[in-house]
């Protein structure tokens, strides 16, 4: 992930910490006499005595190996230094599907950091590094324990917990649907899966195929049936049957296509979920940040879930959703069978990245 972020670094701190090596093409001397130049025969001329500056108190006290050893071993990052490598690594992040005003955030944040702070010259690669994990870190929404939403409604209100889905054509969305019914499974909460997707040919047979791969009911009416009425039956059906959660798989639909967000809208008019997740795709780049702002603008999404992260080499997607649409990231997609979803982690990204 973050195509060449490790080696750009590394370039920079190097070309840095090797100008800062240079000798001084004039060194000053404590003391330094200049004499006039004089033709071969002549006398010499006068000389004149520069005296040495003034020192501090505090550079009196200092050895003079300590003076070497500080020059030597420290260095400091300038502006005009910054601006030169600091627009290489915002052209890198953009590259690696970066969102043009996170990017602008992360270089901001760095040049605060680092510029006209003094660091060891062994240290700086790492002083970036550092400074660029904690930025990135910052930057994405801590995500929340699903698992934990869950049981405190039930416990509170003795009523499922309802989730809709929702995303563009093509996203991985009733695939990812049926992972998170196994997920919650496997850490023992009941569920039920509601196939709100009333408009794909073949939509209900593939979620029901999902249901029965990993024992989990589905609710279905024929197709061309209002998708609210079956998330409201899917819910009456949980409450009945003391079901924790209902999942609601809704028909992809274009962010583009007003209409088909105003029928989402009337299916969380409806159904009431208490948590609505956008689906998207990670290699997608910018296009799935420009999808989740559109369903968040309608419906007011909570929570993403990326798919394809297994074969995202650039993670970008991950770091700008979130931050755009003020949004949590739940889980990653990370390839094809039901087990093949992980939570969040925002540590583990980041490494992920090579900081």
């Amino acid at each position: 992930m973050f195509k060449f972020l490790k080696e750009k670094i590394k370039s920079w701190a190097e070309k840095i910490t090797r100008e800062k090596t240079k000798p001084e093409e004039f060194p000053e001397k404590t003391e330094k006499e200049k004499e006039i130049g004089r033709k071969e025969g002549e006398k010499p001329r006068k000389k004149i005595i520069v005296p040495a500056p003034e020192k501090s108190e505090e550079e009196e006290t200092k050895s003079f190996f300590e003076r070497v050893r500080e020059k030597i071993s420290k260095v400091k990052i300038s502006d005009k230094e910054f601006d030169v490598y600091g627009e290489e690594l915002k052209t890198l992040l953009l590259e690696n599907n970066v969102a043009f005003p996170v990017a602008e955030k992360i270089i901001s944040e760095l040049k605060g950091k680092i510029v006209n702070q003094e660091f060891l010259k062994k240290e700086v690669e790492e002083q970036i590094k550092d400074s660029l994990k904690d930025i990135i870190e910052d930057i994405l929404i801590e995500p929340f324990d699903l698992v934990e939403k869950i049981k405190e409604k039930n416990e509170k209100e003795k009523n499922p917990y309802v989730i809709l889905f929702c995303g563009i054509n093509g996203s991985g969305k009733t695939t990812t649907v049926a992972k998170v019914a196994e997920n919650l499974k496997s850490r023992g909460v009941s569920a039920i899966l509601a196939a709100a997707d009333t408009f794909r040919a073949a939509s209900i047979e593939q979620l029901k195929f999902h249901g029965d791969k990993i024992g989990v009911n589905v609710i279905s009416h024929e197709y061309g049936s209002d998708p609210a009425s079956v998330g409201f039956d899917a819910i009456k059906y949980a409450k009945k049957n003391s079901i924790e959660c209902v999942l609601i798989d809704t028909a992809g639909r274009m962010h583009t296509a007003k209409n088909l967000l105003r029928e989402m809208e009337k299916i969380v008019r409806v159904c009431a979920p208490d948590l609505k997740i956008f689906i998207g795709e990670s290699i997608t780049g910018n296009d799935a940040v420009e999808q989740a702002g559109s369903f968040n603008s309608a419906i007011g999404i909570d929570a993403i879930i990326l798919t394809k992260a297994d074969i995202d080499e650039k993670g970008g997607t991950s770091l700008s959703v979130g931050y755009v649409v003020k949004k949590p990231i739940l889980y990653l997609g990370t390839g094809q069978n039901y087990g093949e979803i992980e939570a969040f982690d925002k540590k583990k990204f980041v490494e992920r990245l090579g900081l």
